[in-house]
């Protein structure tokens, strides 16, 4: 059994991946932990597979034949190795120098033996801090972060509030929800709780796993002692408005069908955990 399973899902990200790679193992270079990389490509047609067995042979590669998501493909590389605790990585990341990312996480979990799942600080490559740990969305959220309601008082103040802007994010304290870019989660936890919800196809996955974890009483903590780069492309909003986005973003249309289902899986469940 590996200390830590990192999982990445590739679609047509490999010179992200290898960006990604070579920090992680720069990172590790000076661990004592056993840990796993596996990388689980969502049929994306790039050659990551060659890539890896010639840049990174150690690592393991999962060829998906169709992509079904997010959540899928990292069930399968979940499930591809026995852990005690699993991070689930976005490729677009990259360990900064010094940060000793997956040692800081893996130790933090191990002094706090209740907790589920953690994630630590993101920051921009400029080194602005990114907005990764978040309260439940209300019902309106997406309306509110793309059409002009978010422009108003009232929508500043609601997307503020579900970004959690208000707290000090240089402190170690419990979230609702994280995104999903990088969550290191507890292998018992995990057993307890499921993986992802492979019905969202991608976006809400995270927030709804986050979900699950607090009912089943493994809370989620938010740990900005480790900083993790994350470009965070947002490509579902480039197109903004959600009726234009709807007809030009296909990631927007994704976005609004996933808001949907969590919508309508959690109906009349409302409550905020970490107040």
């Amino acid at each position: 059994m590996k200390d830590v399973s990192i999982v990445i899902v590739n679609y047509k990200m490999k010179d992200n991946i290898e960006v990604c790679l070579s920090s992680l193992y720069a990172e590790l270079v000076k661990s004592s932990l056993s840990v796993q990389i596996t990388v689980v490509d969502n049929n994306s047609g790039d050659g990551i597979k060659a890539f890896l067995q010639k840049r990174f042979p150690n690592v393991h590669c999962i060829e998906l034949s169709e992509n079904k998501g997010f959540g899928f493909a990292q069930n399968a590389g979940l499930s591809a190795h026995e852990a005690q605790y699993y991070f689930a990585l976005n490729p677009d990341t990259e360990f900064l120098t010094g940060e000793s990312v997956i040692e800081g996480l893996y130790q933090f979990m191990q002094e706090n033996p209740r907790i589920g799942m953690i994630g630590p600080r993101l920051q921009y490559p400029d080194g602005g801090l990114q907005f990764s740990c978040w309260r439940f969305p209300p019902l309106l959220q997406p309306l509110y972060q793309r059409t002009r309601l978010g422009q108003t008082d009232h929508g500043k103040q609601r997307v503020a509030f579900h970004h959690m802007k208000e707290i000090d994010h240089s402190k170690v304290r419990p979230v609702d929800a994280l995104m999903g870019s990088a969550m290191f989660v507890r292998a018992d936890a995990m057993k307890q709780v499921g993986m992802f919800d492979d019905r969202f196809f991608m976006y809400y996955e995270d927030i709804d796993w986050c979900r699950r974890m607090w009912d089943a009483g493994w809370p989620v903590y938010y740990v900005p002692t480790v900083t993790l780069v994350h470009i965070h492309g947002r490509g579902s909003a480039k197109v903004p408005g959600v009726f234009r986005a709807l007809f030009k973003n296909k990631l927007a249309r994704i976005h609004v069908k996933s808001w949907f289902k969590y919508l309508w899986k959690w109906r009349g469940q409302h409550h905020y955990y970490s107040l």
